[in-house]
């Protein structure tokens, strides 16, 4: 096999293999703060793309954008006792606002003690609902729809960049309406909107469903995700929509007078998507060589690489890069003459790692017949052998959007292909379920890829529901969702034996 760009294959060890494509392909790195991350301009850029679609598709359900402070009073959080031990072990407190010097070292001055502990920001649910209680005042304000791109604070003890940091970055809707069935046809609708964007956006197809009563956001009643298969069998939650009832406004005193002139509690609900979900494009559709990024959400589409050899016929060379940069700008397409002085076959290989859909080597010959030579980052090689192609530049230029469509379509179908045909049927029994996916002792750090399993579901509730957890902990698992999609069920439950009411999907995750 010949030699790859990056040093560790995902099939020797995923997780180190994940590491080095985000450290190689200029993703991130880690902060002097424990658990945080420096986010590079690579990967910022491609946040950035998240943020622009998402964003257009968020305005286009007719929600309004918004922000809310970083800092929340210890009582707002406390209205909440679901909420609060949802979060409590993750939660950082502010006490004091200044420091002063003692004998030459900077210490926290103990008469600046805040009268109210501050929490830094771990969701929004209270303070939000604080102001919804002053804006809603009648039905006329409802539906209320809004939405911040914020970050957040939740104070990790294992940490890994982008999928699970002590600080994040993400969007968080908020919504207040008059009634449950508006609420839940907004929950549904904004999942809808997740389940879309991962797969015509991100090119990372998911299964929409339902979470089990033990994994709801902290005071909600109904919590649901979007679940995608990652290269190594693991599954990430890759988005959130909860209907969280009346508990939040009943806490926050979130009221509206009723057209027959009663008060009447609003149903609320949230849902957001976070920076992990670059942890999914990466572990979606990296391969060996590094980082393969869809076209939509990629900084730049197509990297153009000249040849240069510092002689005076690089100035033509540079001309002729610089007007076939033009004509792909003018074609809607982001476009870069990378002419960075290293040489070309490094800058060919750094671009390999971060995952530009399309590489260009342009030489003098090429320039010269007006021919362009390039490589699909999706198809960047035949067995071990690198493949590029040449043609004409005018026709390269042409096709250029349809060749990203392309791109962007294989690596859905590649991944959509992985996910369908590794979820697995069949399994009945709990002894079924653990010797498919073994004991959990010697995690799959790097151990062999285990798919999911949809078993029969009766959906308990508490102490049946809670025994059932520890069984599936113990073999490091969990129930990812009940699919909306649903097959017929018909059969006990693999878990209770009582008669089963849907399907379960069932799998080690992030």
């Amino acid at each position: 096999m010949s030699k790859r760009a990056l040093s560790v294959s995902r099939e020797e060890n995923f997780p180190e293999w994940y590491q080095a494509v985000v450290r190689d392909g200029d993703m991130a790195e880690t902060s002097p703060v424990r658990g945080c991350m420096i986010i590079k301009p690579w990967g910022w850029g491609v946040w950035e793309r998240v943020q622009a679609e998402l964003d257009q598709r968020i305005k286009d359900t007719g929600h309004e954008n918004c922000y809310f402070p970083l800092f929340i009073p210890m009582s707002f959080i406390a209205k909440e006792a679901e909420h609060v031990e949802g979060f409590a072990k993750e939660m950082a407190v502010v006490t004091h606002h200044r420091l002063k010097n003692d004998g030459g070292r900077l210490v926290v001055d103990p008469e600046s003690k805040l009268e109210e502990p501050l929490i830094v920001r771990p969701t929004s649910e209270t303070i939000i609902g604080d102001a919804f209680q002053r804006w809603v005042k009648s039905y006329r304000d409802l539906p209320l729809l809004v939405n911040q791109w914020a970050n957040v604070v939740r104070w990790e003890m294992r940490t890994r960049l982008f999928l699970r940091t002590a600080e994040f970055l993400w969007q968080e809707g908020h919504t207040a309406h008059a009634d449950r069935d508006d609420a839940m046809a907004e929950t549904l609708k904004m999942l809808e909107v997740y389940r879309e964007f991962a797969e015509n956006v991100l090119a990372m197809p998911v299964i929409a469903g339902e979470k089990p009563a033990n994994e709801r956001f902290p005071g909600a009643d109904n919590t649901y995700s979007i679940e995608a298969m990652m290269q190594d069998g693991k599954a990430l939650q890759a988005g959130t929509s909860h209907y969280l009832g009346t508990h939040f406004s009943r806490a926050q005193n979130i009221q509206y007078q009723s057209a027959e002139g009663k008060l009447e509690y609003c149903h609320t609900t949230s849902w957001g998507v976070s920076t992990r979900l670059i942890g999914g494009v990466i572990m979606t559709h990296g391969d060996d060589d590094g980082l393969r990024v869809p076209p939509r959400v990629a900084p730049r589409q197509i990297v153009i690489v000249p040849m240069l050899r510092d002689k005076p016929e690089d100035a033509s060379l540079i001309d002729y890069c610089a007007g076939l940069e033009q004509g792909l700008k003018a074609a809607g397409i982001r476009t870069l003459v990378d002419l960075k002085p290293i040489k070309s076959a490094e800058k060919r290989w750094a671009w390999v790692r971060r995952g530009a859909p399309v590489i260009m080597e342009i030489g003098g010959r090429d320039a010269a017949a007006g021919n362009v030579t390039f490589m699909r980052r999706d198809h960047l090689r035949d067995g071990d052998k690198v493949v590029s192609k040449t043609m004409s530049r005018d026709e390269f230029v042409a096709g250029a959007a349809e060749l990203l469509d392309d791109i962007q379509a294989i690596l859905f179908a590649e991944a959509k292909a992985r996910l369908d045909g590794n979820i697995i049927t069949g399994i009945t029994t709990f002894d079924g379920l653990e010797a498919y996916f073994g004991s959990g002792e010697a995690d799959d750090e790097a151990g062999a890829f285990k798919g999911w399993a949809k078993v029969a579901w009766s959906r308990p509730e508490g102490a049946e529901l809670e025994a059932i957890d520890e069984r599936l902990k113990a073999l490091k698992l969990t129930i990812r969702n009940a699919p909306l999609a649903q097959d017929p069920v018909d059969g006990p439950c693999l878990f209770t034996g009582a008669s089963a009411k849907e399907f379960v999907l069932i799998a080690r995750a992030y």
